[in-house]
């Protein structure tokens, strides 16, 4: 006998700290390549809203291990990226995120092409939030993470 079970999708949060205008300014500072790992890699935001984030980077030959695929420590830091940054947006104005820990499942090999990792907060307190990473390359399922991040009131 067959038993089938009901899959029900998580309730949509709101987010009460959602501010437009942060939003706007991640934007805007993806674009201007603010520095750092993001910028090295050519992390770029594609889109933002409350509670999720796309952000995608090109491959390269530089980022690619000795087999041909993209190091997955590339996917991982992307996956790290989205995890904090999605919450910038909807966190209290001087509070910062701190990643406390994910956890990466790779799929499939990455060769070339664009990766896109798209990031939704699927459960949020004062204090924690967990998100949930999707990452395709040229619309393939090529890896998933989930991971919970630390909110940090401002002082």
């Amino acid at each position: 006998m067959q038993r089938y079970v009901e899959v029900v999708p998580l309730p949509r949060l709101e987010f009460p700290h959602y501010d437009p205008d942060a939003a706007q300014a991640i934007g805007k500072h993806s674009a201007e390549a603010g520095g750092g790992l993001p910028s090295f890699l050519g992390i770029e935001m594609v889109d933002i809203g409350p509670g999720r984030m796309v952000c995608q980077l090109p491959v390269r030959d530089e980022l690619l291990n000795a087999f041909g695929s993209l190091h997955g420590g590339v996917v991982s830091a992307l996956a790290d990226h989205v995890l904090g940054a999605v919450l910038y947006s909807v966190i209290e104005r001087g509070s910062w995120a701190a990643t406390t820990e994910f956890k990466l499942n790779l799929l499939a090999p990455i060769r070339s092409g664009v990766v896109r990792a798209e990031a939704e907060i699927i459960s949020m307190s004062s204090r924690t939030a967990v998100v949930r990473i999707d990452i395709t390359n040229d619309e393939r399922a090529a890896a998933a993470a989930q991971g919970t991040v630390s909110v940090m009131a401002p002082k």
